[in-house]
């Protein structure tokens, strides 16, 4: 999943959200490194990435993709299902995306060490409404050619946009499928994240 579903996903106190976006810049083992609930929140977002890596449901959606783009199937399929959430939002949320997301960009300017690259892109984040703006379908493009610009072979993004929307409609319904389960995981495993 990408940012806004872990957001979602990961709790709703401080420590939580930003636990929720340091699982995908901070690497290797937690002991001590931060604070409890905050590590708690990171240990949360791993388990949701492993989870939803082997669900068969979104197992079916990657192998909806040719097989040259498999390599890269994976980061297009959580991109667009950050779309999918923020454009139906309202079926998985009761609070308004522009009030979580709001929230979540003070949370950020309000923490004076992020980690890594997220130091760096959190005011940019903010400015452009980077979680609010995947309700457009049209946002992904600029979203996959970023990616690109971060890769080895930039090349293994190219014509991106055009699959996925070749595949909007059944890739969408994967994703209605797929995310109330994933909810319940992650309640789930919150839960007992909390009990340790």
């Amino acid at each position: 999943m990408n940012y806004l579903a872990h957001l979602h996903l990961g709790g709703q106190q401080p420590e939580q959200l930003l636990g929720s976006l340091y699982g995908d810049f901070v690497k290797g083992p937690l002991q001590g490194r931060f604070a409890q609930p905050l590590e708690a929140a990171i240990r949360l977002h791993r388990q949701i990435d492993v989870y939803t890596d082997s669900h068969p449901r979104v197992l079916a959606a990657l192998a909806r993709f040719p097989r040259e783009r498999r390599r890269y199937a994976g980061i297009i399929l959580d991109v667009f299902f950050d779309h999918c959430l923020a454009l139906h939002w309202h079926d998985y949320a009761r609070q308004p995306l522009s009030q979580f997301t709001g929230r979540v960009y003070q949370v950020l300017a309000a923490e004076p060490e992020l980690p890594g690259r997220l130091a760096q892109i959190a005011p940019y984040m903010a400015a452009d409404d980077w979680l609010g703006s995947y309700r457009e379908f049209a946002v992904l493009e600029q979203v996959f050619n970023g990616i690109a610009r971060r890769l080895s072979r930039p090349e293994g993004m190219a014509g991106a946009m055009q699959e996925v929307q070749a595949l909007y409609g059944p890739l969408m319904e994967d994703f209605r499928h797929f995310y109330p389960e994933l909810q319940g995981f992650a309640a789930d495993a919150q839960a007992a994240l909390a009990r340790r």
